[in-house]
């Protein structure tokens, strides 16, 4: 990902608005839990997304932000945190060990999701696609980190504290890029997103009605 933060911001929203108009409400069951990712999300409020949007559409958005950041925070531990970029590249190569990774390669708007529906009481499932992702090859010796020194234990808590801190300064940038965007989302939500869910609605009043 090239080019700076703003411009990043660009293309990812224009990526989601040409994502959006495929977007269709969904017809499953509803998630069990919050999302971590978008309640309470600086990033969501400065799209002006937070009230009475769908979340899978808060959620795409989202995810979109998150690469942005979190390929400036990459490119800023490869440049500055040399013992950080380290430990996050071996943690990569233990990831690529797995025989299977579900959630790799998936679209923005599906990151972070779960990657199981929540199963029916009277039919749970025999296995989920959660518990094939959290099988690890971890006893393979080249795949045990080395022990760190207590030097370096101390010099790694300083390196999280600066990508954190650093993480903190690209989202505020990002929120602040994505609200010259307003009205441009909310052109989109009116257009794409507010008649599907006026839909529903009514289609909700006629059942109601009916019984």
């Amino acid at each position: 990902m090239d080019g700076p933060i703003e411009s990043r911001v660009d293309h990812e929203v224009d990526n989601w608005l040409r994502w959006l108009p495929r977007w269709r409400p969904g017809t499953h069951r509803g998630r069990s839990r919050l999302c971590r990712q978008c309640f309470g999300s600086p990033i969501v409020a400065a799209a002006g997304l937070a009230t009475d949007v769908p979340h899978a559409v808060q959620h795409a958005l989202s995810m979109r932000m998150k690469l942005v950041i979190d390929a400036s925070v990459d490119e800023y531990t490869d440049r500055n945190l040399p013992l950080l970029g380290r430990e996050l590249r071996m943690t990569e190569e233990r990831r690529a060990a797995r025989s299977y990774r579900p959630s790799d390669g998936l679209e923005p708007e599906f990151k972070g999701l779960d990657l199981d529906p929540q199963p029916p009481p009277d039919a749970p499932y025999l296995f989920t696609f959660g518990e094939l992702s959290q099988s690890e090859n971890v006893n393979e010796p080249s795949l045990v980190p080395p022990p760190l020194t207590p030097e370096e234990k101390a010099a790694i808590r300083v390196e999280l504290k600066l990508a954190d801190d650093y993480a903190v300064l690209v989202g505020k940038r990002v929120c602040a890029e994505l609200a010259g965007h307003r009205q441009r989302i909310e052109r989109a939500i009116a257009e794409h997103v507010e008649p599907q869910v006026q839909a529903l609605l009514a289609d909700l009043d006629s059942s109601l009605d009916f019984r």
